[in-house]
């Protein structure tokens, strides 16, 4: 997986780092290209050897069913293309937290989200609710998503690991909440990475020593995508289902 650089991404994942009188809030975007690295093509062998039923004996019917058995919201395991959701998901991860590994993640880890307007009116009123408008008004940070992704080609996908193996809680623990959420357009062969968690006060985290005072409010945008949904559209209480 291939990070992507794009003008004002700092400004908003600055946006996304807070503290409300309950907890420390720690949220980023992270855009990626799915074009496979090195590391990435070892990881696809891998996924490939697990769930690809041609590298497994047929079970006693002969019909190598338990592929289709496993829990995937990405479709059947025997598919390639449920295959290559489940490998594009666990990169983005691992480009996202180099210094973990999940190529165990399991696929009933992950799931698909009804839609891309329920995610949105979700991350809103976690924001809004922690007295962050700033995101969501000022930096319009859901023009910037669909000016990348498109909302209207993409799938939402979450991420759902076990406590004892959530990256978001790797510091010995103080994590109230957290949310993974993985924006997929096939068609652009694009994931954007949308994590956020509130934290502990008290709780370490790779955030105390950064300074962000140097962000521009205004290096906001990646300009603005023509045509697609209006930005008001995905605002909370404005907001009509996809």
């Amino acid at each position: 997986m291939k990070f992507l650089e794009y003008a004002g991404i700092d400004a908003i994942n600055s946006a996304l780092v807070f503290e409300t009188p309950e907890c420390k809030v720690y949220g980023r975007l992270e855009p990626y290209s799915c074009k496979a690295a090195g590391a990435d093509k070892k990881l696809y062998k891998q996924i490939e050897i697990k769930y690809d039923p041609s590298n497994s004996p047929p079970d006693e019917d002969g019909s190598g069913s338990s592929f289709r058995n496993i829990i995937s919201p990405f479709g059947p395991l025997d598919q390639p293309a449920s295959r290559r959701t489940l490998f594009y998901l666990i990169g983005t991860l691992n480009a996202s937290f180099p210094d973990y590994d999940f190529s165990d993640a399991k696929p009933e880890q992950f799931r698909k989200e009804p839609s891309v307007s329920m995610v949105v009116n979700s991350v809103n009123a976690t924001l809004l609710n922690h007295g962050n408008d700033r995101a969501v008004k000022e930096l319009r940070i859901w023009d910037s998503i669909d000016n990348l992704i498109d909302f209207q080609d993409s799938d939402v996908y979450s991420y759902n690991p076990e406590s004892d193996s959530d990256p978001n809680d790797e510091e010995g623990g103080g994590t109230l909440w957290s949310f993974n959420y993985f924006f997929f357009n096939r068609k652009l062969k694009r994931i954007i990475y949308f994590t956020m968690r509130g934290v502990s006060y008290g709780a370490p985290s790779e955030y105390d020593n950064d300074d962000f005072s140097d962000m521009s409010d205004d290096d906001t945008g990646f300009g603005r995508r023509r045509g697609g949904m209006r930005y008001e559209d995905y605002v909370v209480g404005e907001m009509d289902m996809l």
